[in-house]
C-alpha cells in the first residue's frame, strides 16, 4: 500500500466523497450568492465591505479548485494524480486557508477603525487602501504557501491518504521552524489582533451607548452596529473554530509519533475545516436583512414575480460596514423638516 492509497474502509470513503460534495455545492452557490449581490449592488458598496467580497473569493477559489479533486480522490479509494496534484492541493489549500484568516483580521482591524467615531459621515478607509489592503493580503498567503515549495517546509498526503496539505509529521526535524513560525504568524497572531479589535469595539459600543441614552439618532446607528459586529465575531469565531481541531491534531503530529492517531481521527478535523468555506453565507443570510431580503428577491425572480412577494422596507444595506440608510432616513428627516419650514 503506498503513501495515496485510502487507510479507511470503503464505506467511510463514499461518505466522505459525498460530505465533501455537498460542502462543495453549499459553498459554491453561497459564496456565488455573495458575489452577485456584491456586484448588484457595486455603485452603493462602501470601501470597507470589499473586504468582505474578498472573503467570499478565498471560500469559492477553495471549493473550487480543492473539492472536486478531493470527491473524485475519495470515490476512488485513493488519491488521484500522485505527487503533482497533492503538491496543487496542499498549495492552493494553504493559500486561501492563509488568506482567509488574514483577511478577517484586516476586516477586524477595519472595523475597529469604523467604530472609533461611530457619528462621522466621512469614510475613514477609502477605496484605494481597500484594494491595497486586499492585494496585500493575497501576496502574504501566496509568499507563505510557496514555502514549502522552496524549500522551507514541505506538502505530502493526509495520514488517511485521501487529501494532501502541509506534512506535518515530516516537518518535526528539518522544518519545525517553518511550523512553529506558521502557527505563530498565521493563526496565534491573527487570533489575538481579533480578539483585541472586537472586544475593544465591543466596550465602544457600550460607552457610546450609555452616554446617549438621551439621543434618538445614535441608539439606532449603536443597533446597527451590533448586529454587524455579531456578524463579523461570528464568521471569526466560525473560522477558528473549524481550523483549530485540524491544527490541534497537526500540531500532535509534530511533537508526538503520529501513528499513534486514527486514520478516523485525522479525518475527522480535516472535514470539520473544509465546511468553513460553507458558513459565511448561511451567517450573511441569518443576520443580514438587506442579504436575505435580495436573495428572496432573486429566487421570485427565477420562480416567477407572481408566486412570491417581497417586502421593499429597508432596514440595513450592507453586509459588514455602516448602513447607507441610516444616513438616508436622517436626510430624510431633514427633507420633510425644510419642506415643513
Amino acid at each position: 500500500m503506498d503513501i495515496y492509497t485510502s487507510t479507511l474502509s470503503p464505506a467511510v470513503d463514499i461518505g466522505t466523497g459525498c460530505y465533501l460534495l455537498v460542502v462543495a455545492v453549499l459553498s459554491i452557490v453561497g459564496n456565488m450568492l455573495v458575489l452577485i449581490m456584491a456586484v448588484k449592488r457595486s455603485s452603493s458598496m462602501k470601501p470597507p465591505e470589499l473586504l468582505s467580497v474578498n472573503l467570499a473569493v478565498t471560500d469559492l477559489g477553495a471549493a473550487v479548485t480543492m473539492y472536486p479533486l478531493a470527491v473524485a480522490s475519495a470515490w476512488s479509494h485513493r488519491w488521484i494524480g500522485g505527487d503533482v496534484t497533492c503538491v496543487f492541493y496542499g498549495l492552493v489549500g494553504f493559500l486561501f486557508g492563509v488568506a482567509s484568516i488574514m483577511n478577517l483580521t484586516i476586516l477586524a482591524i477595519v472595523r475597529f477603525i469604523v467604530s472609533l467615531n461611530l457619528q462621522s459621515p466621512h469614510e475613514k478607509i477609502g477605496w484605494r487602501k481597500v484594494k491595497m489592503l486586499c492585494m496585500w493580503t493575497w501576496l502574504y498567503a501566496l509568499i507563505w504557501a510557496l514555502c514549502p515549495i522552496l524549500g522551507w517546509g514541505r506538502y505530502g498526503p493526509e495520514p488517511f491518504g485521501l487529501s494532501c496539505s502541509l506534512a506535518w509529521g515530516q516537518m518535526k526535524h528539518e522544518g519545525f521552524s517553518f511550523v512553529i513560525s506558521m502557527f505563530s504568524f498565521n493563526l496565534l497572531m491573527p487570533t489575538v489582533i481579533i480578539i483585541f479589535c472586537y472586544f475593544g469595539i465591543a466596550i465602544k459600543l457600550y460607552f457610546t451607548y450609555k452616554t446617549s441614552m438621551n439621543s434618538n439618532r445614535v441608539p439606532n446607528i449603536i443597533k446597527l452596529h451590533r448586529r454587524l459586529l455579531v456578524i463579523a465575531v461570528l464568521i471569526s469565531v466560525g473560522f477558528i473554530a473549524c481550523w483549530a481541531p485540524y491544527g490541534m491534531v497537526s500540531l500532535w503530529s509534530i511533537f508526538r509519533d503520529s501513528s499513534t492517531i486514527p486514520p478516523e481521527v485525522t479525518l475527522l478535523p480535516c472535514m470539520f475545516a473544509k465546511s468553513s468555506t460553507v458558513y459565511n453565507p448561511l451567517i450573511y443570510y441569518i443576520f443580514s436583512q438587506s442579504f436575505k431580503r435580495e436573495v428572496k428577491q432573486m429566487h421570485c425572480f427565477c420562480t416567477g414575480p407572481n408566486l412570491c412577494h417581497i417586502s421593499n422596507s429597508v432596514h440595513d444595506n450592507s453586509i459588514f460596514m455602516v448602513s447607507a440608510e441610516v444616513k438616508s432616513k436622517v436626510e430624510a428627516r431633514s427633507t420633510v423638516q425644510e419642506i415643513a419650514d
